[in-house]
């Protein structure tokens, strides 16, 4: 691959370090994070599993393709941006728009690399596999574990709609006792808000 290619790809991969999460935006989240502060800590979630975790079936986790599908779930969104269920497009829409573009940004790859991404990508879409639920469960976790902090800084705001949704939607016990646990320092936050 060129050295022109990979200038390319890396400057396409740094349009994420400037676009906002349209959730924040909307809910008028100051200095709200960008895609690529979301990738890093679902980066960073992966990282830091344990080398022998297992899935809900008892089969072990390939802990290194959770953190690859995290650093790339997003990456369509460099071109199309950040899509919300709030947005006025289809599943089946927003899948056809990141597809294409997820191919058009790994066009100037090598074949093997760019094979790999659209692979990781495809399979965190299609969510049947134990890594890649594990991977979604990272993004809603890393969601409201942002939500939290922003609570925390900005007390205004009150982001119940983004717990709503992940609410018994995780699906690892790991990520299940950690949403719990998060839900229940955001309780006692909010209940101490109350008594002050």
């Amino acid at each position: 691959m060129s050295v022109t290619n990979y200038l390319e790809f890396f400057k396409i991969v740094g349009k994420l370090k400037t676009l906002k999460r349209t959730g924040w935006v909307r809910n008028g989240i100051i200095l709200p994070e960008s895609v690529s502060d979301h990738m890093y800590r679902m980066g960073m979630m992966g990282l830091c599993l344990d080398n022998d975790i297992k899935a809900n079936d008892g089969s072990l986790i390939d802990k290194m393709k959770c953190i690859k599908m995290s650093l790339v779930h997003d990456l369509g969104e460099s071109i199309v941006g950040d899509f919300t269920p709030d947005d006025k497009i289809t599943n089946q829409e927003k899948h056809d728009l990141e597809k294409n573009a997820m191919i058009e940004i790994t066009n100037n790859l090598s074949k093997p690399v760019a094979q790999e991404i659209l692979n990781l990508w495809q399979e965190y879409e299609e969510n049947t596999t134990n890594e890649a639920k594990l991977v979604k469960d990272f993004d809603k976790f890393e969601m409201i574990v942002q939500a939290f902090e922003y609570e925390k800084q900005q007390p205004e705001k009150k982001l119940d709609s983004f717990f709503n949704s992940t609410r018994g939607r995780f699906t690892h016990p790991l990520f299940k006792e950690l949403a719990l646990k998060l839900e229940q320092e955001r309780n006692d936050f909010h209940n101490n808000k109350k008594v002050e």
